[in-house]
């Protein structure tokens, strides 16, 4: 079987204008890092700038898609709700439920998309653009507000392992609210089943100084973003140093660990399709272990 992986620097970030049916949004372009033209079945991953007073039009779409903006404020139109989301904000779109995006502030709006499965050019992409349903007043996602859902917000404190108190976290029934911290490693669930997701996740990572995990692999696609800081990764025994806006994407089988040094380090990382309740993860230790076990035995 042979195994596949791909790194993408922020020095490659080339921005084009939308492609297929979305080819007529305003003010709208996008960086596709992991697409059709890749070896990802299920992961569709890429960044999107909509300019102030830009718009995309109204459509669906036969997969699942979710977003985390970066910069500006994204407006998420579906029929009767819009969302506004500002750096942090994060929210999934079921697949089918028709939306339109749009950028009401003054100052452009960068943001990640991510679609699974990976959308197909040959089907126009996977979108399909339908009647325009209005416009409501925009209102801020809040976790605990029933009209916003489907979306949340999530900053850098949320990752602070000394600060999880509840009166200092949004007030959610859902693990969102939950930060699990291990091997100096933390790790906060954003886009999930509880949000509404079935096909794909979203979460956020953070590995304190000299943080680690081992060779590893998932019977799923991984794709990762870093925000802050910098690791020494490795995928498939090739070795890189990740800073930054570099994308890093992992398909099933593929061998990858993380190491830091004496910073932390913050990405965002989805997984597609979701993490099975078991054997997720297969850490090539524990089977060297076993091996080691057997041989001696004999």
């Amino acid at each position: 079987m042979t195994t596949h992986h791909l790194v993408r620097r922020a020095a490659d970030l080339s921005w084009s204008p939308a492609a297929g049916p979305l080819g007529g949004s305003t003010g709208l372009e996008q960086w596709s890092v992991v697409d059709a033209s890749t070896p990802a079945v299920h992961t569709g991953f890429g960044l999107g700038r909509l300019a102030p007073g830009g718009a995309v039009p109204a459509h669906v779409h036969s997969y699942e898609e979710s977003v985390y903006v970066m910069d500006g404020h994204l407006v998420i139109q579906t029929p009767g709700e819009a969302a506004r989301l500002g750096p942090g904000g994060y929210g999934l779109i079921p697949i089918g439920v028709p939306h339109s995006l749009r950028n009401e502030g003054d100052v452009e709006t960068r943001f990640v998309r991510v679609s699974v499965p990976v959308p197909r050019p040959e089907h126009d992409f996977d979108t399909q653009l339908v009647p325009d349903f209005g416009e409501t007043d925009a209102v801020d996602a809040d976790v605990r507000d029933p009209r916003t859902r489907r979306y949340g917000h999530i900053t850098a404190a949320h990752m602070d392992p000394s600060r999880q108190s509840q009166e200092l976290l949004e007030v959610s029934a859902s693990m969102r609210t939950a930060l699990l911290v291990y091997s100096g490693i933390s790790l906060k669930m954003m886009v999930d089943s509880d949000l509404g997701a079935v096909l794909s996740s979203m979460f956020m990572v953070q590995y304190e100084p000299h943080g680690a995990a081992g060779l590893h692999d998932h019977p799923l696609e991984e794709t990762y973003l870093i925000l802050d800081g910098s690791v020494d990764a490795t995928f498939d025994g090739a070795e890189y140093h990740l800073e930054p806006g570099d994308v890093a994407w992992a398909g099933v089988g593929c061998q990858h660990s993380f190491r830091n040094g004496d910073g932390s380090v913050r990405w965002l990382e989805t997984q597609a399709p979701q993490l099975p309740p078991r054997h997720g993860y297969r850490f090539a230790r524990d089977w060297d272990y076993l091996r080691q076990r057997l041989e001696g035995d004999t």
